[in-house]
């Protein structure tokens, strides 16, 4: 039978398994016998349908346990109501999926598997990446998988205690209950001093909090898990995954930036004191305020949250980013239990099936804005083209895995980072308020007052660099501590500690009160933003070189689709910003930016200014925006708006824009 199967193999099946076949073995099937070369096409097409069967059904299974276990983590996050939703379900959708992931013969088929293809075929690419998925996963310790699930358990209750905290502060001798986004906003522009005492004393609480149930457990059971399976500690464990090395690489380049920037920080923090009335203005719930507490006031008008769904689209359509028929919901405001951080996630990550079909991605994403508070308006924006520049990232790549668009390991945390800071950095540039700072009246933001904010902020920008690295040093001390010496109080020393170094004293936001520290997907991450951010000052130096301007430039999303996003974590992070911008990543760009002058600096973007807001007088264009996707704004469980609903962005938008109308400025 396998003789007559042989003889009567056709051309065209011939043609199809060419493509399988690097060109060196088809040279050597032409030289051979015409029925040796037919075994061989044989036992190829074999081998053909085995990697396919493998990277299909490795696709097919991840997306289905990936997709169950991200719908738990929005619902118990964002506190539905739907009795599907529970910390308990949470803990087991998590567990099955790192199971499959972690699942030692995968890896061994995958590398038995590699040893059969071609090393330049699209298979061997998948393969690569399947290999070095499992190998993020596998813990060949029984004592290490023990005590993962020990660290998963802890986390679970300890986040289930953390989301019914009771946050707030006492003003005016009765207590005011605020979310953490809430504190932070009136520590920051509050302009009595004793609320902003207050509010910070607030956010110090749940340090107290989190020390007291469960943390210090779960930062021990989580070195011990790292320590069994051979590396340093819990941070060398995240770091090594995530980026491809370890956490002694990781800090050689930070301890550069840090070092590089500790002068500028420490005449910063003398230059604040001597301009507003001595030491007092550097208390933590002094700095933010006086730094540009009353400009932020001066420009809220001109950043209503309620156009900022619209203005995120305008923007996002001027640069050609377009989601590639994603549908996306969005949970934008704050609300009592809900997640006090946002985040982006995809319960259906992007990819190209074994037919070439393309999957959209299915996006969630949240803020936490009061439409109501001053300032809210700015920071929620912010964060909404923070947020919306991942949707976009994951939405665009285009590989043929799920498994090269999770946001997990291998997938690097600077890689992800660096394309939401990148696209959240316009809402400080001139030329994009000139634009989109618009009040609800219509009425642009004026010069006069952009210069007010870069003269009262960018002498200070430091403190946010120096705010920024604080985190990964704090975990890296932490992480490092004795077991014995892990204790509630120390850690809260700690704390303290690498505040007041780092940062020069102790910190608005305190590091307690971050919330990437507590959770598993988040520990050890935050050094993700800062080599980020790093990329980010050498990316907006390569798009100011090369054409100008970023803000409305339409190369930027074509640009940055190709060079950042499409390959998904199939490239190292470090390549990928080489290869765009024609250099290794370092922070000169970054240190460039902080030395430039406050005259300098002022000269460049009145220029910027002035020419966006020509070109905006001119154009009086009202038509649709297309982003390629559904939108969905929720608040919980309801939908506020939809554009499959209301037929057209701007139709939600304007839903979205009536309801906080309606529910937030009519008090």
């Amino acid at each position: 039978m396998k003789v007559v199967l042989k003889a009567f193999l056709s051309a065209q099946t011939l043609l199809q398994t060419a493509s399988f076949l690097s060109p060196s073995v088809l040279s050597s099937a032409r030289r051979l016998p015409s029925s040796v070369a037919l075994s061989s096409s044989i036992g190829t097409m074999t081998a053909h349908t085995e990697v396919n069967a493998f990277i299909d059904d490795t696709n097919t299974s991840y997306e289905r346990l990936h997709r169950a276990f991200e719908l738990q983590f929005w619902g118990t996050k964002m506190a539905l109501s739907g009795p599907q939703y529970s910390t308990e379900e949470l803990t087991r959708t998590k567990s099955e999926m790192e199971a499959f992931l972690a699942d030692e013969s995968k890896l061994a088929k995958t590398r038995e598997l590699l040893k059969i293809v071609p090393a330049d075929s699209h298979h061997a690419k998948t393969l690569k990446m399947l290999e070095r998925t499992f190998r993020c996963y596998i813990m060949e310790s029984e004592e290490a998988k023990a005590l993962r699930g020990e660290a998963m358990k802890i986390e679970g209750q300890l986040e289930a205690a953390r989301n019914k905290l009771s946050l707030g502060a006492v003003i005016d001798g009765k207590f005011e209950e605020m979310s953490s986004v809430g504190l932070r906003n009136k520590v920051r522009v509050d302009p009595d001093e004793n609320v902003r005492k207050a509010c910070y004393e607030g956010l110090t609480k749940i340090g107290d909090f989190v020390t007291e149930n469960g943390f210090v457990e779960l930062v021990k059971v989580r070195n011990r898990m790292a320590k069994a399976l051979g590396y340093l500690d819990f941070y060398d464990y995240k770091v090594t995954n995530a980026e491809g090395f370890g956490k002694i690489a990781l800090f050689e380049i930070l301890d550069t930036l840090e070092k590089g920037t500790r002068p500028i920080m420490e005449a910063a923090r003398k230059r604040f004191a001597e301009e507003n009335g001595g030491d007092d203005a550097l208390e933590p719930w002094n700095l933010s305020f006086k730094m540009a507490g009353d400009v932020t006031r001066r420009m809220d008008p001109y950043f209503p949250f309620s156009k900022s769904v619209e203005m995120w689209g305008r923007s996002f359509a001027a640069m050609n980013i377009g989601y590639r028929g994603a549908t996306m919901d969005l949970d934008l405001l704050d609300r009592k239990g809900k997640y006090s951080n946002g985040f982006c996630h995809w319960p259906q990550p992007a990819w190209v099936k074994s037919d070439g079909s393309f999957q959209p991605s299915v996006t969630h994403f949240t803020s936490l804005a009061d439409p109501s508070a001053v300032g809210s308006g700015y920071t929620g924006l912010t964060t909404l083209m923070h947020e919306a520049g991942h949707a976009a990232h994951f939405s665009n790549i285009e590989m043929p895995s799920p498994l090269f668009s999770q946001e997990r390991s291998p997938t690097s945390v600077a890689y992800a980072e660096l394309q939401s800071m990148f696209l959240d950095s316009l809402v400080g540039d001139a030329d994009w308020m000139a634009k989109y700072a618009i009040s609800k009246d219509g009425e642009a933001i004026p010069w006069d007052l952009i210069a007010d904010k870069i003269k009262a902020t960018h002498p200070y920008k430091v403190f946010a660099l120096r705010g920024m690295i604080a985190v990964p040093y704090f975990e890296k001390a932490l992480y490092e501590m004795p077991e014995e010496d892990v204790t509630a109080e120390s850690i809260k020393a700690l704390a303290d500690t690498v505040e007041k170094d780092i940062q020069g004293g102790l910190s608005p936001r305190p590091l307690l009160s971050v919330p990437h520290v507590l959770s598993d997907e988040a520990s050890c991450y935050y050094h993700g933003y800062v080599l980020a951010e790093m990329g980010v000052h050498q990316t907006r130096e390569y798009f100011l070189k090369r054409d100008g301007f970023i803000a409305d430039n339409p190369k930027v999303g074509p640009t940055i689709t190709e060079a950042y996003w499409k390959p998904g974590n199939s490239e190292p992070f470090l390549d990928l910003v080489e290869n765009l911008t024609g250099s290794p990543l370092a922070g000169q760009a970054w240190i460039n930016m902080l030395k430039q002058s406050v005259e300098d600096l002022l000269k460049e973007e009145k220029v910027a200014y002035d020419k966006k807001r020509a070109e905006s007088n001119a154009d009086s264009s009202c038509d649709d925006i297309d982003l390629n996707m559904r939108i969905r704004i929720v608040d919980g469980d309801d939908v506020l708006a939809d554009t499959a609903v209301d037929g057209s962005f701007l139709a939600t938008c304007n839903r979205f824009e009536n309801y906080v109308q309606e529910r937030f400025m009519k008090k």
